[in-house]
């Protein structure tokens, strides 16, 4: 009696109080309310249980779908960039990069090829095997941009002074000269490619000595500190860490460092930027989201080490040239984003570049501020 007037009065509700219908039921079926007794519409003896059991599903469900709500998104895939490496001390910023997780902050995972020298770093650019260099050569990387616009942008570039020491003249202990132009009859040694080389032979001309006055040879930067151990040369032109390495083994002494600004650029407070970090414009136009994530990995892994010399410096050790018991004495350099150059820095840039068409590294007069890329 009691499931009739319910049923009667949710017929009601629905407006079909009144009809003939064959029965309570079926009218309840075409009117979308469920048959008593089944699972939306349980039998009166257990409405209760189920309504208390249906609120607590309905509790969990809320529950569950808000705690899944409150996890972290699920990381994508780091986004790889396949990275050329010199393993030189003018590649730390890539080192502090990845070691102190700021390429990770940016989402971005670099695989690392190590190219010796400029050359191997600007075939890898022209053929796209790499979309980044962490150390390019200057004057060959603007050579490459005037055979194939693009295929250098610097992000960053690094000075090298009397102060922020990397290229310098050496000799072995032993040998008569104190100045770069008492190396006339020296047999040399050159940092490999044609910039170093060229750039090289420019300053021995400035001090006096030219062509026949010695002998100059280019060597992989693996094997100067070997070569000159084995007294293979007197002396030469060599890079960081090459040349601490060979002080601190008493094989040989530094003459003179900063040697581009003084004898290249004409004023020891000139900037020579003979390197930089550089991409390819393939990279930047085909992937600009990450290169610009990487750039900007790249823009705090300097701000660090200007900020923290010393504590930057010991991410030479193990990924460089540079030995353990170096890592104290090696130069930092002055790095800088290409953004931030100031017009004293464009105008030290741009006379390099000079130079580099005066010796015929670079084939044509460019401008330089063309090849960097700001971000």
């Amino acid at each position: 009696m009691e499931i009739a007037q319910r049923n009667h009065a949710d017929i009601k509700l629905l407006g079909i109080a009144g009809r003939k219908t064959p029965s309570a039921s079926f009218s309840l079926a075409k009117a979308g309310v469920p048959k008593p007794g089944t699972l939306l519409a349980p039998s009166a003896g257990t409405s209760g249980d189920f309504r208390v059991k249906l609120l607590s599903k309905i509790t969990a469900i809320v529950v569950l779908l808000a705690g899944l709500a409150a996890l972290p998104a699920p990381s994508r895939a780091q986004d790889k960039v396949s990275v050329g490496v010199f393993p030189v001390s003018s590649s730390l910023p890539y080192f502090v990069a990845l070691e102190r997780g700021f390429f990770k902050e940016q989402n971005i995972e670099p695989e690392m090829t190590k190219l010796m020298g400029g050359p191997p770093n600007v075939a890898a650019m022209m053929t796209n095997q790499i979309e980044v260099s962490a150390v390019l050569v200057m004057l060959e990387g603007l050579n490459a941009g005037v055979k194939k616009p693009g295929v250098a942008m610097y992000i960053s570039l690094n000075s090298q002074t009397k102060v922020w020491k990397m290229e310098q003249f050496v000799v072995r202990n032993g040998f008569p000269a104190n100045s770069i132009a008492e190396l006339k009859g020296a047999k040399l040694m050159s940092a490999p490619g044609p910039a170093n080389l060229n750039t090289a032979k420019a300053i021995l001309a400035k001090n006096g000595l030219n062509a026949g006055d010695y002998t100059i040879d280019q060597l992989d930067m693996g094997q100067h500190v070997n070569a000159m151990t084995a007294g293979t040369f007197d002396g030469g032109y060599t890079l960081e860490p090459n040349a601490s390495m060979m002080i601190k083994a008493g094989i040989a002494r530094s003459i003179e460092a900063g040697v581009i600004s003084k004898y290249i650029l004409g004023s020891e407070a000139a900037d020579a930027y003979a390197a930089g970090c550089a991409m390819t414009s393939d990279f930047i136009q085909k992937r600009p989201d990450v290169a610009k994530r990487f750039a900007a990995a790249w823009a705090k892994a300097i701000a660090f080490i200007n900020a923290n010399p010393d504590e930057a410096r010991k991410h030479l050790a193990k990924n460089t040239f540079t030995p353990d018991n170096v890592v104290d004495m090696v130069s930092m350099l002055g790095y800088v984003m290409a953004g931030d150059l100031s017009p004293k820095q464009l105008a030290d840039f741009q006379a390099f570049a000079d130079f580099g068409t005066s010796i015929g590294v670079v084939p044509e007069k460019v401008d330089a501020s063309k090849f960097l890329q700001k971000f």
